[in-house]
């Protein structure tokens, strides 16, 4: 029974976590070339609110679950001071699991992590960055005090060494 009980919550996991549903309809881009992201907050993994610096330079959003991964898989590889060392953040969406799935799974698995993982925790937060990107493939914004420059996307950890580790 426990074994069932197990499957079953592992499943709803893959499957609220792969969800494709996009609440993108009625809101305005922020992933835009030309926009700022100056004043940014977000909730990391402690629930800790931290601002964009000015001093960021990249801005890695992860997504997707599969997008996540490789972020995560590749970080977790590295110093914990990586990403600040090269000015980068790294978001990653997490507002299409249910909130029991979050709760249970995800978040507490987040806590294990000795990188900051910045979150889009809600829908309605994580529309606006969604619109328009493809959100399958790792999202890199690049930025100029708080202005994006441009915006490309990558699907593979050795591209997304080589894009961090870039003077762009």
């Amino acid at each position: 029974m426990m074994k069932i009980i197990t499957a079953l919550t592992l499943a709803l996991l893959f499957v609220a976590c792969g969800a494709k549903e996009e609440n993108t309809q009625n809101v305005e881009a922020k992933l835009v070339v030309g926009k700022s992201l100056s004043g940014l907050t977000l909730q990391d993994q402690f629930e800790k609110e931290h601002t964009l610096k000015k001093n960021t330079k990249k801005v890695i959003f992860a997504f997707a679950k599969d997008a996540a991964h490789i972020c995560n898989d590749y970080f977790e590889t590295q110093e914990a001071s990586y990403l600040s060392q090269y000015n980068v953040e790294f978001i990653a969406d997490v507002s299409a699991a249910p909130s029991i799935i979050k709760s249970l799974f995800i978040l507490p698995g987040l806590k294990d992590f000795k990188h900051t993982v910045l979150l889009l925790n809600e829908k309605s937060v994580a529309a606006p960055f969604r619109k328009d990107m493809d959100t399958e493939k790792i999202t890199v914004v690049y930025l100029d005090d708080g202005k994006i420059k441009s915006i490309m996307t990558i699907n593979a950890k050795e591209e997304l060494k080589s894009t961090i580790e870039a003077t762009k």
